[in-house]
């Protein structure tokens, strides 16, 4: 791996980055929304029971997921923040009122209210960037069940989660430039 876990997750998000913003989901510059980031703390504390139990036979389905909620915070940022921003564990709000292997639907759907052209299009576009951080993770060569590939994982999770905002972002309409 990656000599620390940091520069792990900073080679992962310009791959991210990069292609999404070769595939035009993303702008030039990361947008910067601390209220988001804040979130990730409780969102991912709750996330771990289901991501590491679903991961070894779902690998990408419980990386996938945590874009897709990625993509519900920004959303929720945008249009009820005030309420979102109080709960606890927002992760459980969005998935309990599917469960978890409906989560994606849920959220596409409900959350972003797209039609089905558009979910099937955002299957693809998080399918691609899953496979991408799997792949990467995978090339890591770590020991499975150790606190590295733990860390790993979690740093996987976290980007993942940082580009389901990101294209939210965007999407919504929210654009980076930088001031001159």
């Amino acid at each position: 791996m990656d000599s620390n876990p940091t520069c792990f997750e900073e080679n992962l998000l310009k791959d991210l980055y990069g292609y999404l913003k070769l595939h035009g989901e993303v702008d030039d510059m990361m947008p910067d929304a601390p209220d988001i980031e804040e979130k990730w703390v409780p969102v991912v504390n709750a996330y771990m029971a289901d991501g590491v139990r679903e991961f070894q036979q779902y690998p990408l389905t419980s990386l996938g997921w945590m874009m897709y909620v990625g993509m519900a915070v920004a959303q929720k940022w945008d249009n009820d923040w005030e309420a979102f921003s109080q709960l606890e564990d927002p992760y459980a709000v969005l998935r309990d009122v599917r469960g978890y292997d409906e989560m994606d639907e849920y959220i596409a759907e409900e959350v972003l209210q797209l039609d089905e052209q558009k979910c099937e299009e955002l299957t693809k576009l998080v399918g691609n960037c899953t496979t991408r951080t799997y792949n990467y993770l995978m090339h890591q060569g770590l020991e499975p069940g150790t606190a590295q590939a733990l860390q790993a994982y979690i740093g996987c999770l976290h980007q993942l989660y940082l580009m389901g905002a990101c294209v939210q972002l965007h999407r919504m309409g929210y654009h980076m430039t930088k001031l001159s």
